[in-house]
């Protein structure tokens, strides 16, 4: 079975390539790290079970295209179990080193970031729990949008889901790396480590419900870099590089990944530093799905959102290659 870059024709694509690549990781990883496993599943183990899955999904969308869309938000129940996987490697004897470094910006960056935040009362602490919990719903909201905007514009069904095999490489490319360094940098958050300090002044039903959250189903082998800010920024990033005719949508969420940056820093949910390794993460994996020669061919055609079938004109023209000729097309004999 070939490997399929485009996303757009047979073979495997990318997504399914990235979980590969990130559960042979972690199964190669183990064999250093000794990992803390649960139920007696062994990293090795999960590798197989993935590759099953990730061969038969592969297997169901090329004889029936059309569920193509399902499969897409299942990736979000393997991006858990990938999350999930690497609370085996907490490491039992952590120095708290990191910590105490970081805790030094973020309390010069707290002494004027809290009072601008609070000024107002509760409105903008509780804006920024809302944007803080709204991460684990991020995905799905991008791939729904996505689809929705093209299918309303009139997009063909392979170019559309082209884009979102384009949209998810650039989100498992940030969340998976950023998955992939937390058993390097061991770390708890700091309502953990300095509790009660720093803390917000402000207390409101969203943040009891975030730390509800963070406190029952967290991992704990570490906190940066922040996979909240680098997949939310990633997926805004994505947006915009999968729809440049419709570029309010990808600047919106993008807007929105920046305040759940400061969310995590206000909320005492990660360092300073973690958003910033977020923020890096994001980056890096924007500039190589932008540029990697595999993943850079164009996306905007003649069926790209705003623009209508029959304005076209330059698709059409004798001697002139449509814009989408670089999708896969079957081989002409």
């Amino acid at each position: 079975m070939r490997i399929n870059f485009a996303s757009a024709g047979r073979g495997l694509p990318v997504p399914e390539l990235l979980f590969l690549c990130f559960f042979a990781y972690t199964a190669a990883l183990s064999l250093v790290m000794n990992p803390i496993s649960t139920g007696g599943i062994h990293p090795s183990i999960l590798l197989i079970l993935v590759a099953v899955y990730v061969f038969l999904t592969t297997a169901i969308t090329t004889r029936w295209p059309a569920t193509r869309w399902v499969f897409a938000y299942l990736r979000f129940g393997v991006v858990l179990t990938a999350y999930r996987e690497m609370d085996w490697f907490t490491s039992p004897g952590k120095t708290r080193a990191l910590e105490n470094a970081w805790i030094v910006w973020d309390r010069g960056i707290l002494a004027w970031l809290r009072p601008a935040i609070e000024a107002a009362g509760a409105l903008f602490p509780s804006y920024l729990e809302i944007c803080y919990a709204f991460v684990y719903g991020i995905g799905v909201f991008c791939v729904g949008t996505l689809i929705g905007i093209q299918y309303f514009a009139g997009v063909p069904a392979k170019l559309r889901d082209d884009r979102v095999d384009r949209w998810m490489t650039m989100y498992l490319a940030a969340t998976l790396g950023t998955y992939a360094l937390f058993p390097y940098f061991p770390s708890d958050p700091p309502r953990v480590i300095f509790p009660g300090m720093d803390s917000p002044g402000i207390s409101t039903v969203f943040r009891e419900f975030n730390l509800f959250l963070v406190g029952g189903y967290g991992i704990h082998s570490s906190v940066f870099p922040s996979a909240h800010v680098s997949s939310a920024l990633a997926a805004g990033l994505g947006l915009l590089w999968v729809l440049p005719d419709r570029p309010r949508w990808g600047g919106g969420v993008i807007v929105y990944a920046l305040s759940v940056a400061v969310a995590t820093i206000y909320g005492r949910y990660h360092y300073a530093a973690d958003a910033a390794g977020g923020i890096g993460m994001a980056l890096l994996a924007a500039l190589i799905c932008r540029y990697w020669p595999s993943t850079a061919s164009v996306i905007s055609g003649p069926h790209s959102p705003g623009r209508q079938h029959g304005d076209s004109k330059s698709a059409h023209r004798p001697g002139r290659q449509p814009e989408d000729s670089n999708l896969p097309t079957e081989p002409r004999p």
